[in-house]
């Protein structure tokens, strides 16, 4: 097969790392909330979100040595290379750190949703820095994405279902660091010859900010509850490691402005429905009100429209 036969090939292979980042991220959302993976899988509810990071970060680890070993261990440590990757790293680690918290104040099938939107960040600035065209569908794209967050805003009538407009401000935060996180992304594939260098320094971002989860949270929070229970969220996390590996490979061969709502966008999606069906078949109560069914049909939408660009 010939070079260039193999480079179309890795091109068009980035669907395909989209569309397992998309699944491993909808798996893990689902069972990232509390509530389900209590009841599903034994996690205690109010295991502290803090060291959920913290696992969350060691569960990059086995991924990042998986790419070291595909390079040869020839990481690239050229500045610009070094800057751009972390700065991705930190915007998804900064990202999930909130992302944790916003799951302690609201059920996942409301906060996923609203992370949905974070395409809009992408296309905005891709079409300002990457000079890449938004089109009239595109603007309503974004147009939907707003009404979603405005939907989402609404008192909940649901007793217990939310708490407070906390998880609002939290979600909102996530949905621009990973709309960022995605633009950086694409920058820095553009600026190294090998994808895995990149997700290498975003593991190891994800690490450097485990001092802060302890910040928050003692090291003996997690000790207390020993090896059963962290070794369940680990398994759990890692699927977002998996997703996040692929999604610079996508990221690699494909346009950004497609990717994020492919794959930041449309895993939620399966997120939502999933949980609401696990919900329902555990006896509890999951159903959403008019508002946050709005808000949900609005970011569908929105992000179907951003597929097409």
């Amino acid at each position: 097969m010939t070079k260039n036969r193999i480079m179309a090939q890795k091109k068009h292979n980035w669907l395909l790392y989209a569309l397992i980042t998309m699944i491993t991220w909808g798996i893990w959302m689902t069972f990232s909330d509390p509530t389900i993976g209590e009841h599903y899988l034994g996690i205690p509810a109010d295991f502290p979100s803090e060291m959920v990071y913290v696992v969350w970060a060691l569960s990059m680890i086995p991924c990042a040595i998986f790419a070291l070993i595909n390079i040869k261990w020839k990481l690239d440590v050229r500045p610009k290379t070094v800057a751009l990757s972390m700065g991705v790293g930190l915007l998804g680690a900064g990202g999930q750190l909130v992302l944790f918290l916003a799951l302690k104040y609201a059920p996942s099938y409301l906060v996923m949703p609203m992370i949905s939107v974070a395409p809009i960040v992408t296309v905005i600035l891709s079409s300002i820095f990457l000079k890449e065209k938004v089109s009239k569908l595109g603007i309503l794209g974004i147009v939907l994405a707003f009404v979603a967050i405005i939907c989402f805003a609404m008192p909940s009538d649901t007793e217990g279902a939310a708490s407070g407009w906390l998880w609002i401000v939290l979600a909102a935060v996530v949905f621009i660091c990973w709309g960022i996180q995605a633009f950086v992304m694409k920058l820095a594939n553009n600026n190294t010859p090998d994808a895995e260098s990149v997700f290498v320094y975003m593991a190891l971002a994800a690490v450097v900010l485990i001092p802060v989860a302890f910040l928050l949270k003692s090291p003996s929070e997690l000790a207390a509850y020993g090896w059963g229970v962290p070794t369940k969220v680990f398994f759990v996390q890692i699927l977002n490691a998996i997703g996040a590996f692929t999604l610079v490979y996508a990221n690699r061969y494909g346009k950004a402005m497609v990717i994020a709502p492919l794959a930041d966008a449309c895993s939620p999606v399966i997120c939502c429905l999933l949980s609401i069906v696990l919900l329902l078949i555990a006896g509890m109560n999951a159903l959403p009100t008019v508002w946050q069914v709005c808000g949900m049909v609005a970011a569908i939408s929105c992000v179907f429209i951003f597929s097409r660009e």
